[in-house]
This record gives structure tokens, C-alpha cells and sequence, in this order.
């Protein structure tokens, strides 16, 4: 696994090199916010599994704490490929696998420290498959003939209301809707003390690559913040190589006065 948490003039800030795997390259850039140590962890690799080549990419943005956002970073994705009838049924094998890890991430909870993390998670089949899950705020975007696809959700608490008191919980609404006046989405991993009014279920987004899919973007908050998704789509198709799209992107939010942890990949197809 690349470590990115390098240190730059101002904010932290790591950035990986672009790689070449079956006409897919890809990079990344990560930035320290002002407000704490790093909490955002990334995945960025390929991996040859069987007949097939498979690209992993993930952000993960932990909330009170790093151990959750970490643990995601060394476990998810082997949870997801290793699941009976991964490729029969690779969405069904995303929705088991982050339940289950969320249960090893409960289980864990001591050593973890009860902390919580999102997730946006991206999986390309040999470079015409992909599936996007996600639970939180982090994002992804498809750039798809120039324009901007969301292809992940942000779990508002507002939009969740009802099933989150029926769960036992409340939302409040002071400067941000929050679960139980603490958590600012209402689905994550961990968590411990809010397990029981949260989901874990991640919305999956599945889609043939095709001539008009140029590339997908994994983004923190720290940028979804502080630009519209045209504008890191428009940022993107600017810049050729998927690093320096990367690093434009955070260096752009750092310049829009984003102060959390961002953490941006891109992935040309």
C-alpha cells in the first residue's frame, strides 16, 4: 500500500505517480486539513485475480479518528473479492462485504477506538466493469461525454429521517442536520455509540465503460465542500495526466478555503 501523508509548504499533502494498467491510468493526491492529524486513508492499486484484472480505488475519510478509515484501507477489498460469488454476482458480494466489515470493525471497537469512517469505493473489471459503492459523503463522479455523473450518494441525515427514528434516533438541525446531534450522514462504518440509529448499506452504481466514459473521479469532502461537481469534472478534463488532475484538484479546494482532510483520485479509462 503507497503511504501518502508526506508534508508539503503548507498542509500535508502526498500524491502517487500515474500508472498503466490495460489503457487505464490513475492518481491521487491527499492534503491535510488545518483541523487535525490525517484521517483520510486511499486505495489505488491493480491486481491480477485468476483470468482477470481488477483496479481497486477507494477514499476513506474517518470521523473521530483514523483506526476505522484504516482498517477499510487494509481489509475492505479483500472482504469484497473473496466473497462466494464475487464474479456471478459482484453486487451482492459489495453489499455482504461491507456489512460484514462493519461487523469486524464492531467487534474490534476497543482497538479501534469507536471511531467511524465513509467510504467510496470503485472496482474496474478488466477496464470495461465498474462498481461504485458508498456510504457517507464521500463521492464519486463520472465524467461521461464532458458531462458530470454523480455515481454515489450523500447519506443527509435530513433524507433519512424517518428510518433513523424509527431506529430510535433523532436528527437535529443546528449549523448541520446531525444523528443524535453527533454524526453529519446517517450511514458509516463504525461508529459504535450511533450503531443503532445508522445503516452500513451502500448505494452501488454499476456501468459499462463505453466510448463516451472518459474517467472517474474519488473525492473527500474536503473538495465536494468547496467546488460543484461540474467544476471538478470541467478541472479534470483540463488536465491530461490523471496526477496532476489529482493534485490540481486538491490544491484548487485548499485555495477555496477547504480546511478537512481532502483526498482526490482520478482514473482515466
Amino acid at each position: 500500500m503507497l503511504d501518502t501523508h508526506t508534508k508539503a509548504k503548507r498542509i500535508g499533502e502526498g500524491s502517487g505517480a500515474s500508472q498503466v494498467h490495460s489503457d487505464v491510468k490513475y492518481g491521487y493526491s491527499l492534503v491535510r486539513g488545518r483541523r487535525h492529524k490525517m484521517e483520510d486513508f486511499h486505495v489505488a492499486e491493480f491486481r491480477r485475480t485468476g483470468s482477470h484484472e481488477v483496479g481497486l480505488f477507494a477514499v476513506y475519510d474517518g470521523h473521530s479518528g483514523r483506526s476505522v478509515a484504516h482498517y477499510l484501507q487494509q481489509n475492505l477489498f479483500d472482504n469484497i473479492l473473496h466473497q462466494p460469488g464475487f464474479w456471478e454476482d459482484p453486487v451482492n458480494s459489495i453489499m455482504k462485504a461491507y456489512h460484514a466489515t462493519d461487523e469486524e470493525i464492531l467487534d474490534e471497537s476497543p482497538n479501534l477506538g469507536g471511531s467511524g469512517s465513509t467510504a467510496v469505493t470503485a472496482i474496474l473489471i478488466d477496464g470495461v466493469h465498474l462498481l461504485v459503492a458508498n456510504v457517507g459523503d464521500s463521492r464519486a463522479l463520472l465524467c461521461r461525454k464532458g458531462a458530470a455523473i454523480q455515481a454515489s450518494v450523500d447519506h443527509d441525515p435530513l433524507q433519512e429521517e424517518n428510518v433513523i427514528e424509527e431506529r430510535g434516533g433523532f436528527v437535529s438541525q443546528v449549523e448541520v442536520p446531525r444523528v443524535d446531534g453527533i454524526l453529519a450522514m446517517s450511514r458509516a462504518f463504525g461508529d459504535e455509540i450511533l450503531k443503532d440509529h445508522l445503516s452500513v448499506d451502500p448505494d452501488i452504481f454499476e456501468n459499462s465503460i463505453g466510448e463516451g466514459d472518459e474517467f472517474i473521479v474519488l473525492e473527500s469532502d474536503g473538495i465536494s465542500q468547496v467546488m460543484h461537481n461540474e467544476e471538478v469534472i470541467n478541472l479534470v478534463r483540463s488536465v491530461d495526466d490523471p496526477e496532476a488532475a489529482a493534485r490540481a484538484l486538491t490544491r484548487e479546494a485548499v485555495k477555496r478555503g477547504s480546511t478537512d482532510d481532502i483526498s482526490a483520485i482520478v482514473v482515466r479509462f
